[in-house]
């Protein structure tokens, strides 16, 4: 039986690619075969397809399911009564939205190697945390959002957690202030939703001319890059924003989606998304085959994680490009790539598209 544990003692960024093939041949098959014989949806799937589960395929020839399916289905893997959290996507007012059932096992799994990955960047001194967003959107702990789930997952990297936005979701700025003059000289963690912190922090500072004291450390953000992207917003212009009005000058990029919490893929020094020992990605054509490097297509979506639901092998509507595979100057093994934005005619559903 694969166990995600053979690799929880390596360092997430330090497999080859001929060693992570055969890492992901095992550990897919491994999910394949748990979820076709525990959930009765992506049974049926299968065998509509005919699938073969003792063909000799390799990883990239396995099934995947559109993430369009987790809004129309509650795809289980596990016993109702061994749910431990839901986790829902942010979408769009009156669009549905991604349900997502864990149970206490792979929601365990899942802030390990999270905690994992993003030690890489943070180290394992827990800072002080300033989260650009609001403490609201943590009311429900048992129905977790993507932003809630996301909030409190990158907690458990800071100590003397502090939010920079009030109930109204307006800066909050005594609290920010009381938080600089508490950890003065200090490094700190700051963590926000890139749509979030642009409109809500970024522009609201730069409009009202609020000048504030400066940080020094680092801030991780992700999601929401739709509405920035209509804005004329690139991933430069944001950084150089960040750093004018609060000083951090470290800003990290993340992409993921609450159907593979937990192995997200982190932005590189060198500007690069990088898949993880956890993680892969697949860029296919619109006939879903698959693309050569340096060439744009849908973004298949693969994690070692997911066991208590199907999500372990996923088709997104987001456009990417794979530029490289072991050779990142960053030193990072594995793929680096870039995401282009959501496919023409794709519904929106960035994490923090929309504030609620």
């Amino acid at each position: 039986m694969f166990k995600i544990n053979e690799i929880m003692k390596k360092q997430p960024f330090s497999i080859p690619e001929k060693e992570r093939a055969n890492l992901f041949n095992r550990g897919l098959r491994y999910l394949n075969s748990h979820h076709y014989e525990n959930c009765l949806e992506y049974k049926a799937i299968l065998d509509a397809f005919n699938y073969d589960q003792d063909n000799n395929h390799s990883y990239d020839q396995f099934p995947f399911l559109p993430v369009r399916l987790f809004k129309e289905y509650n795809l289980l893997s596990i016993n109702k009564n061994k749910i431990f959290k839901t986790l829902n996507s942010s979408g769009t007012s009156g669009k549905k939205v991604s349900k997502i059932a864990l149970d206490k096992e792979n929601a365990n799994i899942q802030t390990k190697v999270l905690t994992k990955i993003v030690s890489t960047v943070l180290g394992n001194k827990r800072l002080p945390m300033l989260v650009i967003d609001s403490k609201s959107v943590l009311k429900d702990r048992n129905n977790f959002s993507a932003r809630s789930a996301g909030i409190i997952g990158f907690s458990i990297f800071g100590r003397d957690v502090t939010y920079a936005l009030n109930d109204n979701y307006e800066i909050d700025i005594e609290n920010i202030i009381d938080f600089t003059t508490r950890h003065k000289n200090e490094k700190i963690i700051s963590f926000g939703f890139t749509s979030i912190i642009w409109k809500n922090f970024i522009q609201y500072i730069i409009d009202n001319k609020i000048k504030l004291p400066k940080l020094d450390g680092t801030m991780i953000h992700g999601g929401g890059w739709k509405k920035l992207s209509d804005l004329k917003v690139d991933n430069s212009l944001f950084k150089k924003n960040v750093f004018d009005v609060s000083g951090i000058n470290n800003v990290i990029n993340y992409y993921g989606m609450v159907e593979q919490t937990g192995s997200i893929f982190l932005e590189c020094s060198m500007g690069y998304l990088h898949t993880s020992n956890f993680s892969d990605i697949i860029i296919r054509r619109n006939d879903f085959s698959t693309c050569n490097f340096n060439e744009i297509g849908l973004v298949q979506l693969i994690s070692l994680l997911p066991t208590s639901y199907p999500g372990h092998n996923i088709i997104s509507e987001d456009l990417g490009e794979i530029i490289g595979i072991d050779d990142c100057k960053c030193g990072n093994f594995g793929k680096y790539f870039v995401i282009h934005g959501r496919a023409e005619r794709a519904e929106i559903r960035g994490c923090s598209d929309t504030v609620e």
